[in-house]
């Protein structure tokens, strides 16, 4: 997914208070001779994005109350679906504002030249470090570490300490005992990928990934098997009778396990492997030919508003990126902060992912 297969998406079975289209939104006819609208600006803006994204209704009924334009989500499947479909229809786009690219697909979208550069009101209050491209043609939204999470009650029936860091997960105590997901067919499976080439570099990445291949890492294809099927730990992973105690997931997966937990736990009964950690940053964008500009800009001026930064953890299980948005209590009380997570350049991603993932696919899978 963006993430192409985000938790928000697996866990929340409903849209809050988003209207999905099937088709964008409308524009005003121009004068063929001036270029010039030659009916009303539409009050209504299209935000095309992934099947993870939601807000809730309250939030979003306030910025249409107050900026007078009534919002329309196109849903389009997973990051990767929903970018190549906006490549395709590159000027001509199916709304005014697309949100959901990660780094791992940036400079993808950014060099197939899909967006109309726009500062955000508000970006100076972005961290520095989510700013990705120096001409804001995309706006940092929000960010989320893949990490490797484990089942706390398995290592502490076996009296065995977690793993805390991607060499440990090579170790013998630990073999048989992790299941990931394709790094060809999953933005989770790709990030963990990645943070292996971060960790190792270039020379070392292959070999580690043949140290955990030979301690018995299991690989399936998507985040949703991995985590509700074959993971001991999710209450998914219970049922189904999963005997892999650690697993690819996210590092806000514990608190959604706290959330959703019948009945509530009082502690999570997963962790997160803090030193296994690759970053993902989400960006929004004003779209080239985008019909309603102006909405579209300030929609994404919307989504870096305090109001929205706030409300998004919850709903979607990322992180704001934003300095004064504060984390609700479920993500401080039962998540973690990941000091360092590796990381990969926008551009050495671009440059050798296809090649990273086939050599990853006929080493690992083949």
């Amino acid at each position: 997914m963006s993430t192409t297969k985000k938790i928000a998406g697996a866990v929340l079975a409903a849209a809050l208070g988003v209207t999905t289209l099937g088709a964008c939104g409308g524009g005003d006819a121009k004068d063929k001779t001036t270029g010039t609208s030659d009916a009303p600006k539409s009050k209504t803006v299209t935000l095309v994005s992934h099947d993870s994204f939601n807000v809730t209704e309250a939030v979003l009924k306030e910025f249409e109350q107050q900026s007078g334009y009534t919002v329309k989500v196109l849903k389009s499947g997973d990051a990767g679906a929903a970018l190549n479909q906006e490549i395709l229809t590159k000027g001509s786009p199916r709304g005014d504002v697309f949100f959901g690219v990660d780094n791992t697909l940036l400079s993808r979208a950014l060099d197939n030249g899909i967006f109309t550069p726009y500062e955000a009101k508000g970006l100076a209050d972005v961290k520095p470090e989510y700013v990705l491209d120096k001409e804001h043609r995309v706006t940092p939204i929000d960010s989320g570490d893949i990490c490797v999470n484990y089942d706390k009650a398995y290592f502490a029936d076996k009296k065995i300490a977690p793993p805390q860091t991607l060499d440990d997960l090579t170790k013998p105590e630990y073999k048989n005992l992790l299941v990931v997901e394709n790094a060809a067919t999953s933005s989770p499976g790709l990030g963990f990928m990645l943070a292996s080439v971060g960790k190792y570099g270039e020379e070392g990445w292959k070999d580690y990934w043949t140290k955990l291949k030979a301690n018995g890492v299991e690989v399936v294809d998507g985040w949703e098997q991995a985590y509700n099927e074959r993971f001991s730990g999710s209450a998914g992973g219970k049922k189904a009778k999963g005997d892999r105690p650690l697993v690819v997931s996210y590092a806000s997966s514990p608190p959604v396990e706290v959330l959703y937990g019948e009945p509530q736990p009082a502690e999570a009964p997963t962790g997160v492997a803090t030193g296994t950690c690759f970053r993902q940053i989400e960006f929004a964008g004003l779209l080239k030919g985008a019909k309603n500009e102006e909405g579209g800009k300030a929609l994404v001026d919307f989504l870096i508003s305090k109001k929205f930064q706030e409300d998004m953890p919850l709903q979607m299980f990322v992180n704001p990126v934003t300095k004064d948005a504060a984390l609700p209590e479920l993500f401080t009380k039962h998540g973690v902060v990941v000091e360092k997570p590796e990381n990969v350049t926008p551009e050495a991603i671009a440059k050798n992912r296809e090649q990273w993932v086939k050599a990853w696919t006929a080493l690992v899978v083949k």
